[in-house]
């Protein structure tokens, strides 16, 4: 009896790397996560002054090992794809690259602090986390909620840009330059700080005229709040239960497509739905 052919070592890693149905691909995210979570704690104690002083040799070689660990996933990312360039010019492949360079740029242009923002891009690695198979639906689920309430929070954005404009232009007419409304532009900052609630203070109104229009402003603000919150929400419950009526059917997955990258393959799915590759091509 032939003995089952053995994957090729590109397959396995790719399985690994991009997968999370397995125990090694949950490992590989778990790893990933701590060493995510690590990197981020070791940019934040960098920026205070006296723990950096006093650890700066500890801090600058633990960045340059994971700096290197991430560089190698990136290039084992690269490898273990049959279109590189799909890898690369995609939104995480670019947030990788963006993650991983300042290290090695501050070796060109020392003293470049303002590169150690990038590193904080580390953070949306997390979000690959969520292919571990107990999150899968739920963020496909979420990403098509945002997907079909995009032209509706749209329309309502535009809404409320015109209502800041219009309140904005009245209470730079009823205030004036005393109270700072300067121009209609800095009126329409003071609209929109107001609106969304968050109101800084640094402008304000002194007529009665103008706190009545506040007044106004501040309640309507919090009925705006709840808008764009109610129309994902709904979208969500519209999505959630199509997708757990298609689930109980089709079980999905967190398989990846080694040809196109394409991800949410069905269990027994024997071909790519996207380009047709064979997903068991060893």
């Amino acid at each position: 009896m032939d003995k089952p052919k053995k994957k090729h070592w590109k397959i396995r890693l790719h399985d690994v790397i991009y997968e999370a149905d397995t125990s090694a691909g949950k490992l590989f995210d778990i790893i990933l996560l701590v060493t995510i979570i690590a990197s981020i704690i070791l940019v934040m104690l960098e920026s205070v002054k006296t723990f950096d002083t006093k650890y700066h040799d500890f801090l600058n070689i633990s960045e340059w090992v994971i700096t290197i660990l991430f560089s190698l996933e990136y290039i084992a990312r690269i490898v273990t794809v049959k279109k590189p360039y799909k890898y690369i010019i995609s939104f995480y492949g670019i947030v990788d690259l963006l993650a991983t360079i300042p290290k090695y740029i501050s070796l060109i242009f020392g003293g470049v602090h303002a590169l150690a923002a990038l590193r904080a891009l580390r953070l949306l690695r997390v979000f690959r986390i969520l292919k571990l198979a107990r999150y899968l639906g739920a963020s496909y689920t979420l990403i098509k909620a945002l997907k079909a309430s995009r032209v509706k929070i749209s329309v309502f954005l535009f809404t409320v840009i015109i209502i800041s404009i219009i309140l904005g232009t009245i209470m730079y007419l009823v205030e004036g330059d005393e109270a700072g409304f300067t121009s209609i532009p800095a009126s329409v900052y003071w609209c929109i700080v107001t609106l969304t609630t968050v109101g800084y203070g640094d402008i304000s109104p002194v007529t009665p005229l103008g706190q009545f229009i506040a007044s106004i402003v501040m309640i309507l603000g919090y009925g705006i709040i709840a808008v764009p919150t109610g129309i994902v929400s709904a979208e969500y419950a519209t999505q959630n239960k199509a997708d757990k009526e298609l689930d109980k059917n089709v079980p999905l997955n967190s398989q990846s497509c080694v040809n196109c990258m394409a991800e949410k393959h069905k269990d027994d799915a024997e071909f790519c739905y996207k380009c047709g590759y064979n997903l068991h091509d060893e």
